[in-house]
């Protein structure tokens, strides 16, 4: 799988395809994860630029105060809550 995308969108791509199934991470935390702490909507941005959707799980990527977020897969927000599920994660 080739990454094409800025250096930053690509550190925090390669970041989220660490998490493993069945939990989340936050904007927040994959922020502090690549060592950019402050950006956090930056990391929002790349999330949503994802190329590949499943292969690199963003839907594993959720806001800190317990919203979903965006999901830029195919499906949208629908399909991230019903992957999340299918990890055995209870979201409402």
């Amino acid at each position: 799988m080739i990454l094409e995308g800025t250096a930053f969108q690509v550190k925090v791509w390669k970041a989220i395809s660490k998490i493993p199934k069945g939990e989340v991470r936050t904007y927040k935390e994959l922020a502090r994860i690549i060592k950019k702490p402050r950006a956090i909507r930056a990391v929002a941005n790349a999330c949503g630029k994802n190329p590949y959707p499943i292969k690199i799980p963003c839907h594993r990527v959720v806001g800190s105060n317990g919203y979903l977020g965006g999901y830029s897969g195919k499906g949208g927000i629908k399909q991230k809550k019903s992957l999340l599920k299918k990890e055995g994660l209870n979201i409402k």
